[in-house]
């Protein structure tokens, strides 16, 4: 095959342009093949976040996600998060090394004087400070959200901000694959959500009423009680104002307890 393009200028001068080309080909640089692309790490998420403490007014730095680091990858039914590189359910606890104050991060700021004073006298009595590493174990996180817990009773906080550390600890015990621990933390986290339906005013922790309405009929599956569940998951269902998506869970958990229902009615009869 004649490769030059440029046959038939020889009479305007220009000979011996065989091994011209007409476009240069691509070659990837050097630069470019020695570069490696690093994978995230769990500490590369991970930045130093500087906190002023209600309690005892002393500054103190934190564990925090950086924004955008987290990739949500899918959730459970009761709204578990699951992440790509790091969990940051695990450092939603904020700590102060100082007094022992712990809460979390939502609910930082949001502390009356009487409050401070209880935990003064109840929490920071008594704590003792604990050096954690830089990447914190779910052994840790869980720690950390039951001295959360403690807080938020000795505070005397809502019924909601208990319930919600009861369901992020529950989780965190899922990831653990201890499915007693994870239990007894849900049981204790409806046993909260269902009060705060009745006591206090919507939002809840984030939630509509129909999201929490939803949520508590997960809880009752998870926890054993079909009925309260069906019963929880149809008022969503006939609700005119609960959104399509929502609706589209509620019926798939429907389904769900529906086929194991049937299932367990069927190992019954063969035995």
């Amino acid at each position: 095959m004649n490769n030059n393009f440029f046959e038939g200028l020889e009479a305007l001068g220009f000979s011996n342009l065989n091994d011209l080309k007409i476009f240069e080909e691509k070659q990837e640089s050097q630069d470019k093949n020695m570069v490696i692309k690093k994978e995230l790490t769990e500490a590369d998420c991970l930045y130093d976040k500087t906190y002023t403490c209600p309690v005892c007014s002393l500054n103190f730095k934190a564990r925090t996600v950086k924004s955008g680091k987290a990739r949500l990858i899918s959730t459970d039914t009761d709204f578990k998060p699951h992440y790509s590189i790091i969990n940051p359910v695990k450092y939603d606890v904020i700590l102060c090394p100082y007094c022992g104050y712990a809460v979390l991060t939502q609910f930082f700021h949001s502390l009356r004087a009487t409050q401070i004073e209880w935990i003064r006298n109840q929490i920071s009595s008594a704590f003792k400070a604990k050096q954690y590493p830089d990447i914190y174990t779910t052994e840790i996180a869980i720690e950390r959200y039951k001295l959360a817990l403690l807080n938020a009773i000795v505070k005397k906080a809502k019924v909601s901000e208990k319930a919600y550390i009861c369901l992020k600890i529950a989780w965190l015990y899922r990831d653990l694959e201890d499915q007693d621990n994870e239990k007894r933390f849900l049981e204790q986290a409806l046993k909260g959500f269902l009060e705060a339906f009745e006591k206090e005013r919507f939002p809840v922790c984030g939630m509509n009423e129909h999201t929490l309405r939803y949520l508590m009929g997960d809880l009752f599956r998870r926890t054993g009680d079909t009925e309260n569940a069906l019963k929880w998951l149809s008022d969503v269902l006939v609700s005119r104002n609960a959104p399509a998506r929502l609706k589209d869970r509620a019926r798939n958990l429907k389904d769900l307890i529906r086929a194991s229902q049937q299932k367990d009615y069927k190992d019954t009869e063969q035995t």
